[in-house]
């Protein structure tokens, strides 16, 4: 199906009939809707089932995980045979049978390290379904950055929250972060900043019948935003509290924190005809400074690893990663077992000895957004050369 071609809408009794009927509702406008879901579990199936049914028309779905057994009471698109098969690659197949108009691509990964920023700007907007700090956290920044709505949802039991934050205004995500959470967040790192391998992984009690609810209430709130200048009232900077317990329901309305750290915005970015396994370090400094001035840094939207040093061997062993696919038992010393100190960067200065290295050589995922920046004054780059890498049947 090629981009300029029009849904076949049928008005009489056709898929979409129904729909048509609620008066302020643009089918065409939800075909051509371009929807990322991150994490593809109990509620993830149920936000991705309802954006089958109702033709959204382009739908990018993240997960790193597999499927167990365990996910079968609460996932509608997942069947036994597929026990051991990425979440993500699964449930694109079922959502793509549910309703063949639409195209759906699966990303199997982190999406904390793993997706660059430019999916994010291609999107109109992030829905996640995580019970995961770190990846809201990651997600919140990089909609923030580029102004995109952030549709969270939540769950445990028979309780759950939905909540959409989007800039520059209002609060984000980050905003309704207190102390104990931020500790929470900092467990699943060394003293190192290494991750850590042996952090115990809770699962989550829930009920198929709460992610139902949820997910029904953060898809009706994705589809009133993409009918946007119908002026509809959103949940934006507010949450939907259910408690199945009681059968009460409430809105939460959020404070933005005037000193939270996620509030940061890109400027226009421009795209560049370049990809992360060409373009090195070094050119990509020369660009910048080119642009921006002479005095420019080159800036990465992530922290990235160059080495790992033992102080006990006084030894340095190159690295370069992501600093958070670092694992805690990859930083120990080979020689005398000790935890070693890994050396960051996320900007680059011109007197590095890595400078003929690609981008991908230094870890940054395919499709990526980079930064110049001299003082105030910032240019922002797409690696737009990756994009049909990125975004496959989507692109």
């Amino acid at each position: 199906m090629s981009d300029e071609q029009i849904l076949d809408i049928d008005l009489e009794e056709g898929r979409y009939h129904r729909l048509q009927l609620i008066p302020w509702w643009d089918q065409q406008r939800l075909f051509d809707a371009r929807v990322m879901v991150v994490g593809a579990g109990a509620l993830g199936n149920e936000i991705l089932k309802q954006l089958a049914l109702l033709g959204v028309g382009n739908i990018y779905v993240v997960d790193m995980d597999t499927i167990e057994e365990s996910n079968l009471t609460r996932a509608v698109l997942f069947r036994e045979k597929d026990e051991g098969q990425p979440k993500a690659e699964v449930a694109a197949r079922a959502v793509a049978e549910l309703n063949p108009d639409i195209k759906v691509q699966s990303f199997v990964g982190n999406v904390v390290y793993d997706v660059g920023e430019g999916l994010f700007r291609d999107m109109d907007i992030v829905l996640s379904s995580l019970d995961n700090r770190e990846a809201r956290v990651a997600i919140n920044q990089s909609c923030w950055k580029i102004g995109k709505p952030f549709v969270d949802g939540a769950i445990e039991v028979i309780q759950g929250v939905a909540r959409i934050f989007c800039g520059p205004e209002g609060p984000c995500y980050e905003c309704t972060m207190n102390e104990q959470d931020y500790e929470l967040l900092s467990q699943r790192r060394s003293c190192a900043m290494l991750s850590r391998d042996d952090i115990a992984v809770g699962h989550i009690p829930t009920t198929p019948t709460t992610a139902s609810v949820i997910a029904g209430v953060q898809t009706q709130e994705a589809i009133k935003w993409l009918h946007g200048d119908r002026e509809m009232p959103l949940l934006l900077g507010k949450g939907f509290v259910y408690n199945g317990f009681s059968n009460e329901s409430y809105i939460i309305e959020y404070q933005r924190r005037a000193d939270c750290p996620a509030h940061i915005t890109l400027p226009p970015i421009q795209d560049l005809d370049r990809s992360v396994d060409t373009a090195t370090v070094g050119e990509m400094l020369e660009l910048v400074r080119a642009e921006v001035s002479s005095e420019a840094v080159l800036e990465f939207e992530r922290e990235l690893c160059i080495g790992l040093y033992c102080p006990n061997c006084d030894e340095s062993e190159p690295v370069f990663r992501s600093l958070g696919k670092l694992r805690e038992a990859e930083g120990r010393c080979p020689h005398c077992g000790e935890l070693r100190d890994p050396e960051l960067t996320h900007a680059v200065y011109g007197d590095e000895d890595y400078l003929d290295r690609t981008l991908a050589d230094m870890g940054l995922p395919p499709y990526d957004i980079v930064i110049g920046r001299d003082g105030l004054d910032m240019a922002a780059f797409l690696l737009a050369a990756d994009r049909k890498t990125a975004l496959g049947c989507l692109a």
